[in-house]
């Protein structure tokens, strides 16, 4: 499964929304999405500042987690910001990797 940190922010109809269903009642609504897509919630927290709504999501694929970022996009009340997450051991795997590349200019 790949990992995602998911950052939301509810606007307009959504922060309505929030207000009238509460936290609780909305964590309950992604688990549900996430899960219609095999896919689970490692962590949720809501937060102050800029951005409203942190999630680590287990996601089976790329495919799955575009699918639920258009979904909720489409709705016009919460915007998101998807970042893939990489284990250490990924990072490991890339460092042996030997990409060809020209810098341009050179």
């Amino acid at each position: 499964m790949a990992k995602y940190l998911i950052q939301a922010n509810y606007v307009g109809e959504g922060a309505k929304g929030l207000l009238k269903e509460g936290g609780s009642s909305r964590r309950s609504a992604v688990e549900k999405l996430l899960a219609s897509q095999g896919g689970s919630i490692e962590t949720f927290y809501y937060a102050f500042g800029e951005t409203d709504l942190y999630v680590i999501a287990d996601i089976p694929d790329h495919a799955s987690m575009a699918a639920i970022a258009l979904l909720i996009g489409s709705t016009g009340t919460v915007t998101l910001k998807t970042t893939v997450l990489l284990t250490p051991a990924e990072i490991d795997a890339a460092a042996k990797k030997t990409p060809v590349y020209r810098a341009p200019g050179q």
